[in-house]
């Protein structure tokens, strides 16, 4: 038995040396491997459950039918409604999802793309157990004007806006972002729920032309963060902001006209000791400061321009419409009965003067 024994030892052993590069590497794959018995599973896959849902908090019912709730208005405000349909609404097209790591450097650790086209869904996604921040993002793989940049990185992960001059155009779809804490652990079954949140709002501009000629007219908007930070859910406000093209919204509504600007929010107020409390997102007391502005030109007849400015003291929020209604005098020049908006009139305008705006 000893001799046996002894025979079937040196024949392994031989067959050890002979294969050795063979033998160590299927060694470190035993040894590396999840399913091994009472070794640490730390970096072991987990399937985590992820329920996703698009919630739109919004006043786009509200605003138009109070700003054009009359009946000579009804025509304009459908065209408007339609105008605006795939921006304020609680459908995805696209979902972009990652995750960080919450030490070091923050640096993405998984990444995956889907169509959604829904406005909840739910993936099963295998993911080392481990703390991770989640952020996601929606509807950006059709807004030709934004996309997700310097996204490896959490804290550096933002929306940004495409454009080689000072002078954009509108958001093309109602972009939603969310960002959430996440613990996968060992030996659970677990479910996760994130909630998607609007990134940018609306302002429309309703014109009465009384006789004027609305081809000579273009409206621009200005005063808009330029950037989103996704992990912190902030605005980033450039020295110069952008200015915004106001989109013409087709109507066959006769003699009024509309220009609509889709864009990421302005800036708020600067606290005062003064502490307003509301249950409504969007209730806002007007300032002392402007926060944004329309600027309209009108071409005359003799070839002058005559430029109108409406500075608007209260904020334009994420998920919000603003509509202000105007009327053309007969110098051309833009007016409001809306003792809210301040108004500044330059006549025989150019582009020397202190908006550069292309026309």
């Amino acid at each position: 038995m000893y001799k046996a024994m002894r025979t079937l030892i040196n024949t392994l052993h031989g067959c050890l040396r002979a294969s050795n590069a063979v033998a160590f590497v299927l060694m470190l794959t035993v040894l590396g491997s999840c399913s091994l018995i009472n070794e640490d599973q730390s970096d072991c896959g987990k399937q985590a459950k992820i329920d996703y849902e698009l919630t739109l908090v919004t006043n786009i019912t509200t605003e138009i039918e109070t700003q054009l709730g009359g009946l000579e208005d009804q025509c304009i405000a459908e065209a408007l409604r339609r105008h605006l349909g795939d921006i304020f609404t609680d459908y995805a097209h696209d979902v972009d999802l990652s995750f960080y790591d919450v030490q070091a450097d923050s640096a993405r650790l998984h990444h995956e793309q889907h169509v959604m086209d829904a406005s909840q869904q739910s993936y099963t996604i295998n993911l080392p157990m481990r703390d991770y921040m989640h952020l996601v993002t929606a509807n950006v793989q059709n807004n030709v004007l934004t996309t997700l940049q310097q996204d490896e990185y959490c804290h550096k992960a933002q929306l940004g806006q495409v454009g080689r001059t000072d002078t954009i155009t509108s958001h093309q779809t109602g972009l939603f972002t969310a960002r959430q804490p996440m613990s996968v652990k060992e030996g659970e079954d677990q479910s996760f729920k994130v909630r998607l949140y609007m990134a940018n709002c609306a302002a429309a501009l309703v014109v009465d032309p009384r006789g004027h000629d609305l081809n000579r007219l273009q409206v621009y908007t200005t005063g808009f963060a330029s950037a989103f930070n996704v992990c912190d859910s902030s605005y980033v406000f450039a020295a110069k902001p952008p200015v915004i093209k106001s989109t013409p919204v087709p109507n066959d509504c006769g003699m009024q006209g509309c220009y609509c600007t889709v864009s990421f929010p302005s800036k708020e107020q600067p606290k005062t000791r003064v502490v307003i409390n509301t249950v409504e997102p969007f209730e806002a007391q007007p300032g002392e400061v402007s926060l944004w502005q329309y600027c309209c030109y009108y071409t005359n007849e003799d070839g002058t321009l005559t430029e109108t400015i409406f500075d608007i003291y209260t904020p334009l929020r994420a998920g919000q419409l603003k509509i202000l209604k105007v009327y053309i005098d007969e110098n051309g020049i833009v007016r409001t009965n809306d003792p809210t908006v301040g108004v500044s009139v330059t006549l025989d305008w150019n582009e020397g003067g202190h908006h550069d705006v292309p026309l």
